[in-house]
């Protein structure tokens, strides 16, 4: 089981979602919470500087900022390797969700 985030608390998506022009990483503020019992806990959001609307997301769908801030560094990171670290990178990757 997982921790909920507070209210007011701030939260990155961890998905685009296309019908509104939000984008992974956009960051947003947790005005609701919903605790559900037979299915994946919910959030309403604000604050993606578009006026008026409310999103609706399951705790899957967000990442804390610092888990966020964590993924940019290691995106960072990444983005600096060479091709042949990349393919190293790649097959250890496969390794380990095998």
């Amino acid at each position: 089981m997982h921790e909920h985030y507070p209210l007011f608390s701030q939260v990155a998506l961890s998905q685009d979602f296309p019908e509104y022009n939000l984008h992974w990483g956009d960051i947003a503020t947790v005005v609701e919470y919903y605790q559900m019992t037979e299915q994946e806990d919910g959030y309403s959001l604000e604050g993606f500087n578009i006026p008026e609307i409310t999103l609706e997301v399951a705790h899957s769908q967000i990442i804390s900022i610092s888990q966020w801030q964590k993924e940019q560094e290691i995106f960072q990171k990444i983005h600096k390797l060479s091709p042949e670290k990349l393919q190293e990178l790649d097959q250890y990757i496969n390794q380990l969700i095998a």
